[in-house]
């Protein structure tokens, strides 16, 4: 106990050594060789899914709410017939987060977890950590919501019988949302459970029922569209009808029709049941925002134009639009399209959470036991039973106003972050994010598996580690030992073209097919910007500082970047703030606010262009998002817009649940993930050398470890603490050098070598 009692002394506490081992466990980032396929071991998911089935979630998940209630909301009470105008711009912000996405996808591809994997990939545990638990709260609730949604919708048709029985029969609660009495959601539980068993059959059976769904929906669309046509009056697009409530209702309806785009994240969390994650994610992405922006304008046109803007019903928009003109059989056809909207809606958010749950046990950083994946059904059962039962009882016991306040939040965080990342990624050094690229040839690779093994087995095997080579001058199968092509390229000075993949090292940089270095004349923006300005293109470049072709990002440069990108988003924080709750003062025109307000967009304005004068990394993707770094940029700033928009109640929620999450990842996750656990196993591995090594030589340190001190062991039991940076070093000797354990060692004297010597080859 004393002992114990001594090393919580805050006199011993080496206070600097723990925050540097606090800080490098919360930045820890996970290897993307340890999710290529055949790393892992078990049951993995079964990869089934094509670009027309992600096409199809995405669209499921976005199309049900938007189309037949928000549509009807906007028009009515925000922005009139100019709904049409904020669908439209709603759309571009959500195609500027869209691309990001598609970027990071095929960064990490063939991965489950979306912006969780991407972000433990490449900016490190806590922030991964922290995106993952958020996008299971918007699953979470968005599926419960979708359960409710459904069960008022029946309730709705059967004339309000089923909401009176529930009353009557069962009772009232308080809700635990703002405390109004309503009755426990029975129909909402029933349908949830339903669902959840659905979606645990397989993935194959959830998307066909999503294919299917969509294809009612898809139909009754183009019954509106044709059964609409016969009762639009172009008076209700009159002068002075279109824009009723001005542009400033046009933008106020933009942020409200953003959310019926929230959704085709889904598509990212598919990485590793889609058959080619590399072009079927961000063709995915692409396609399904495109196609609900098609649904929610042609709606948007036939309702505004079957029905003056201000007598829209809002609780059903496309059911009464027809019962107004006398056709009631439309009425029960477009409920069928509403059902099915819903329910794909539903199934859109209840399929990814028990992938992201999944993703995050597999890892470590939550109980383990949740990332069983059934041999019979290929889906991560456990994951999907607990994420049903959770949504259930949240449709149960919420309101579906206060489940709708709570959707979209942890998503608007995800896709804040999400283009922080690509921010970040496209300006780092060649070293830092090179594995990427390396995964990306994983699909080249793995046709040639068997030879690299034979190859590798023949030539690293330790009896010829110290033997000379002798053979042809080009090494065919990876050996580290052998001379590459590459560097026989570059002594004799042939190229073969055919020789060019993405683990070469010029890849990116120069062109496959002609060996020139590829330049900034490819970009289609790039050429229209230089037919404008013509040749003071270059001069104007130079007098801008900005980078040129050959330019090279570096640690510094890399640095400068992370630093704008930190002081860019808490600018913008602040910006949004003071533009959402000081609006008063704004609009009165004061002078200390609109000075303020071009102040901090000039401060936005300067961050913007020292991030643009920095070069970026060279490397080739198969998608990319354009225009950096104004793209990203701008998602930030209409996603902490949203944010700051959602209400007070909503963040409190949000920083409850938060608060639980941070306590499961400090109590657990930290000390349990897989990166802690190979860690300590290393860890242990090089203090068993080192003890070997002591009772030879005890001070001959020449690795830079260092020996604890007096009254402390250095046994497997009491070693708790340990330096990442050690371990990194270590792992760094261990890739570039064949004898890494050797290296690994302190250096004995020569009698001890002898010695050494005469125990390994000494007959037993």
């Amino acid at each position: 106990m004393s002992g114990l009692a001594s090393r919580l002394d805050p006199r011993r506490v080496r206070w600097a050594a723990a925050g540097q081992e606090l800080r490098a466990r919360l930045l820890r980032t996970k290897p993307v060789e340890s999710m290529l396929e055949g790393s892992g071991e078990g049951a993995r998911l079964a990869k089934v899914l094509t670009t027309l089935d992600l096409i199809s979630l995405g669209v499921g998940s976005c199309v049900g709410t938007g189309m037949y209630v928000v549509s009807g909301l906007v028009a009515k009470e925000m922005a009139g017939p100019g709904v049409i105008v904020s669908f439209i711009i709603a759309a571009v912000a959500s195609i500027l987060s869209g691309v990001c996405y598609a970027e990071f996808g095929v960064r990490v591809p063939k991965t489950t977890g979306s912006a969780y994997t991407y972000s433990y990939v490449t900016v490190g545990e806590f922030v991964a950590f922290f995106i993952g638990w958020n996008l299971i709260l918007e699953y979470l609730i968005g599926t419960a919501a979708g359960a409710s949604a459904l069960s008022s919708m029946f309730d709705s048709l059967a004339n309000h019988t089923i909401s009176r029985w529930m009353v009557s029969s069962v009772g009232t609660l308080n809700g635990l949302g703002k405390g109004e009495e309503s009755y426990p959601d029975l129909l909402a539980l029933v349908i949830a459970v339903i669902v959840t068993i659905i979606v645990a059959m397989g993935v194959k059976n959830s998307v066909g029922l999503n294919n299917v769904l969509n294809v009612i929906n898809l139909a009754v669309w183009i019954f509106i569209m044709i059964a609409g046509l016969f009762y639009i009056k172009s008076d209700n697009w009159a002068e002075g009808q279109f824009l009723p409530f001005g542009w400033p209702g046009v933008l106020k309806g933009a942020a409200t029709c953003f959310y019926a785009f929230i959704g085709f994240d889904i598509i990212a969390t598919t990485g590793e049941e889609a058959k080619n994650p590399n072009t079927s994610i961000p063709y995915a992405i692409t396609a399904s925002l495109v196609t609900c922006l098609t649904a929610y304008v042609s709606v948007s046109m036939i309702l505004t134009l079957m029905v003056p803007y201000d007598a829209i019903d809002t609780e059903s928009p496309l059911m009464e639009m027809f019962v107004v003109h006398g056709f009631y059989a439309a009425k029960f056809i477009v409920a069928i399209g509403s059902v099915a909207g819903l329910t794909v809606s539903l199934l859109g958010s209840l399929f990814p959470m028990p992938r992201v749950i999944y993703a995050m046990a597999g890892d470590g950083l939550l109980f383990r036991f949740l990332s069983h994946v059934s041999s019979y059904t290929e889906t991560p059962v456990v994951a999907c039973i607990v994420s049903g039962f959770l949504a259930a009882l949240l449709s149960l016991l919420v309101s579906l106003r206060d489940l709708i306040e709570m959707m979209s939040i942890g998503t608007l965080l995800a896709y804040t972050l999400v283009s922080v990342c690509v921010l970040l990624l496209r300006y780092q050094p060649e070293s830092d994010i090179d594995g990427f690229v390396k995964f990306l040839s994983e699909e080249h690779t793995k046709k040639k598996e068997g030879i690299l093994a034979d190859c590798e087995k023949e030539a690293c095997s330790p009896g010829s580690e110290g033997e000379e080579f002798s053979g042809p001058p080009t090494n065919t199968c990876g050996a580290k030992n052998l001379p590459s092509l590459g560097d026989n390229e570059m002594l004799i000075g042939k190229s073969d073209k055919s020789t060019y993949n993405v683990n070469h090292p010029n890849y990116g940089t120069v062109d496959m097919t002609s060996g020139i270095e590829a330049d900034e004349s490819e970009n289609i923006y790039l050429i229209k910007l230089k037919k404008l300005i013509g040749p003071r293109y270059y001069t104007m470049r130079i007098h801008l500082g900005l980078p040129g072709k050959m330019d090279r990002p570096t640690a510094a440069t890399g640095h400068t970047v992370t630093t704008c990108v930190l002081l860019l988003f808490v600018l913008m924080f602040i910006f949004c703030s003071f533009i959402i709750f000081g609006s008063d003062y704004i609009s009165e025109q004061s002078w200390w606010a609109v000075l303020l307000v071009v102040l901090m967009v000039l401060l936005i304005a300067v961050l913007v262009f020292v991030i643009l004068q920095q070069p970026e990394n060279p490397k080739k993707l198969p998608y990319m998002a354009p225009c950096l770094p104004f793209v990203p940029a701008f998602a930030m700033l209409v996603n902490i817009y949203l944010m700051l928009k959602l209400s007070t109640v909503t963040w409190i929620r949000f920083a409850v649940w938060c608060f639980v999450g941070l306590l499961i990842y400090f109590g657990y996750g930290m000390w349990n993930s897989t990166l802690e656990i190979s860690a300590r196993e290393e860890a242990l591995h090089q203090s068993t050398y080192q003890r070997y090594d002591v009772d030879v030589d005890p001070f001959s340190v020449d690795d830079g470890f260092s020996f604890a001190p007096e009254g402390e062991s250095w046994g497997p039991s009491e070693d708790k603490s340990f330096s990442y940076q050690q371990m990194a070093g270590a792992k760094e000797s261990h890739r570039t050098s064949g004898r890494s354990k050797s290296k690994g060692r302190h250096k004995p004297p020569s009698d001890a070598l002898i010695a050494n010597d005469e125990l390994d080859y000494s007959p037993e």
